[in-house]
Order: C-alpha cells, then structure tokens, then sequence
C-alpha cells in the first residue's frame, strides 16, 4: 500500500484537481445538453466519479483515511441511484416507447 501511496504522490497534487475539474466538466455538459435519459445518468456518474478521484488523492496527499471511507459511501449512493435510474428508464420506455426526456411532458396528463 505504501508503494501507491509514494505513486500517486509523485504526481503533483494540481494536476489530480484539473483531471477531476475537467471529468466534471464533461459530465456536467452532458446533462445540460443531452436528452437522453442514460446518457444523463452517466453524465451523473462522471461527476461522482470525478469527486471520488479527488477524495481519494486528498485522502492520500494528507495521509488521511477518512476520505477513502467516504469514497465507499459515495460509490454505495452512485450504486443505489443506477438501479433506481434504470428501473425508472426501463417504465418509462415500456409507457411511451421512447428514453427521450422530452417526451415525459406526455406523463403529466
């Protein structure tokens, strides 16, 4: 463990935070600019994923457990909203047919 530990601290610590800020970047886009609803949910991914990657590398810079723990609990969210996400897409493609959220104007009637 202390041979990642020494790995990932030779990288400096700015360009770990431009990685995950540009990975951000790229999911918040995609949910601003997509219409479809897996795409949206990855697009959220993305963005846990990224704030997972900083947790970790600060965790590891400070020498620090706490932030790989709340990464486990931040991965258990990103797990539990997939299955909710999907079983959500899945009835509403049986309804209309359709991932597209534009179309789920039609459900409010």
């Amino acid at each position: 463990m202390e041979h990642i530990s020494n790995a990932i601290q030779t990288i400096p610590l700015n360009h770990y935070i431009i990685l995950s800020s540009i990975i951000f970047s790229i999911g918040v886009i995609g949910v601003l600019t997509r219409r479809n609803a897996i795409v949206i949910f990855m697009s959220v991914e993305l963005m846990l994923n990224s704030v997972n990657l900083l947790l970790t590398v600060f965790s590891i810079y400070r020498n620090d457990a706490a932030g790989q723990v709340f990464v486990f609990f931040v991965m258990a969210l990103a797990a539990a909203e997939v299955a909710v996400g999907l079983a959500i897409i899945v009835m509403i493609y049986r309804n209309t047919n359709t991932i597209d959220i534009n179309v789920l104007n039609r459900l409010k009637w």
